[in-house]
């Protein structure tokens, strides 16, 4: 009904810009008037919506849970360009409900992540395994922000990572023989 109605709007709004007329410059601005009818009707969506949104709040708070990490941070120490370094978070499921780990993603495309698959059962731990691998070149102090979402309250948490890298002799070797 909607669409009908904005299309005989645009056309019979095409068809007085095609005229010659000069549109009418004295039009009054049209006004809706409230009545105790459509104020009623108004103040009662506006309680559906709330009613709704708490539903769907309750509903996910059902389904929340919390984690906690044996730690949030972690530094490699010195490491060499173009070598791989691994460490694994440990996740421990301390709420009562299920822990789904939804997605983890790192900030920077020289570290990789890989989640837990299955849901963590309550009281129990499993690992995210983070993987940074300083390219050639990515030399100095590196800091790397890893973001894990899951359904909790807060649904992030950020985990850090960190490393000084240093120019890697092999590497240059294996480019100047190239």
């Amino acid at each position: 009904m909607k669409t009908y109605f904005f299309l005989i709007s645009a056309m019979l709004l095409g068809l007085q810009s095609c005229s010659n007329e000069k549109p009418n410059q004295n039009l009054e601005p049209s006004s809706i008037v409230a009545t105790d009818e459509n104020t009623k009707e108004l103040q009662q969506s506006l309680k559906d919506v709330a009613a709704e949104e708490k539903r769907l709040e309750a509903e996910a708070a059902a389904n929340m849970t919390t984690m906690s990490f044996k730690e949030l941070t972690h530094d490699f120490g010195t490491v060499l360009e173009d070598t791989k370094h691994v460490y694994n978070f440990v996740v421990t499921n301390t709420g009562k409900k299920p822990l789904n780990i939804l997605s983890v993603k790192a900030s920077c495309g020289c570290t990789t992540t890989q989640k837990p698959e299955k849901a963590i059962a309550p009281g129990k731990s499993d690992i995210i395994a983070v993987e940074f691998h300083p390219k050639v070149g990515q030399l100095g102090r590196q800091d790397k922000i890893v973001t894990v979402i899951a359904n909790t309250k807060p649904e992030m948490v950020v985990l850090n990572i960190g490393a000084m890298v240093k120019k890697n002799p092999e590497t240059e070797a294996r480019i100047a023989t190239n």
